[in-house]
């Protein structure tokens, strides 16, 4: 046996893994500084979530889900379907900062109470586990969250600065975005259809 085959194999893997966190955790484009969004779709089937402006996609982010299925009760830890609200930013967050969207609307309720279970809350956009920012993209094989839609540290840190209250957000699959026209004309449909929710969610 060659002598320097166990080195050489280490070698070769501290590369490996050397470049793989490089990866992980390798710059994007970013957000021209100051850009506001006015809407968000996210689309659960192809994991993408996509920032609008006007009608025109600003960014997509490739994100990480809960369990598979539309939320039905507390505790599923699955991802919700339909049309929120961003009612907060939440800066103590135990994940890397977080936004929260405003389920259960009133379909939810609805629904929950027909089935005589609670509907649960806490959905949010967020980043990484405190501590584990240096997985970056690596979180994305995997849906991991209790229902939560997930991004990278730094893809949460642009979108908390784009996204302000009150931003309308729709949570959907490939099979209905299909029926809702393109991506963008679905975007645009959420930021004039959304207004009432809005003013619902924030309590004006």
């Amino acid at each position: 046996m060659n002598r320097r085959l166990p080195q050489t194999l280490a070698l070769s893997g501290l590369l490996l893994s050397t470049l793989a966190l490089a990866w992980a955790n390798a710059p994007t484009s970013r957000l021209p500084p100051g850009t506001v969004a006015d809407s968000i779709v996210v689309d659960t089937s192809r994991h993408e979530l996509a920032l609008f402006r006007g009608g025109e996609i600003l960014r997509t982010y490739r994100v990480s889900l809960g369990r598979s299925g539309a939320k039905q009760r507390e505790g599923d830890r699955r991802t919700p379907r339909g049309r929120y609200v961003i009612d907060h930013h939440k800066a103590d967050s135990q994940f890397h900062r977080a936004l929260h969207i405003s389920y259960p609307n009133a379909t939810d309720r609805a629904k929950a109470t027909a089935a005589r279970v609670p509907p649960g809350g806490a959905i949010m956009i967020h980043g990484l586990q405190n501590g584990l920012g240096g997985i970056g993209r690596f979180h994305r094989f995997v849906d991991w969250t209790s229902g939560c839609i997930a991004v990278t540290n730094a893809e949460i840190e642009e979108i908390w600065n784009a996204v302000p209250d009150g931003t309308p957000i729709e949570i959907l699959s490939s099979s209905q975005n299909a029926l809702r026209n393109n991506f963008s004309e679905l975007g645009a449909n959420v930021r004039s259809e959304g207004r009432a929710q809005v003013k619902t969610a924030l309590g004006q």
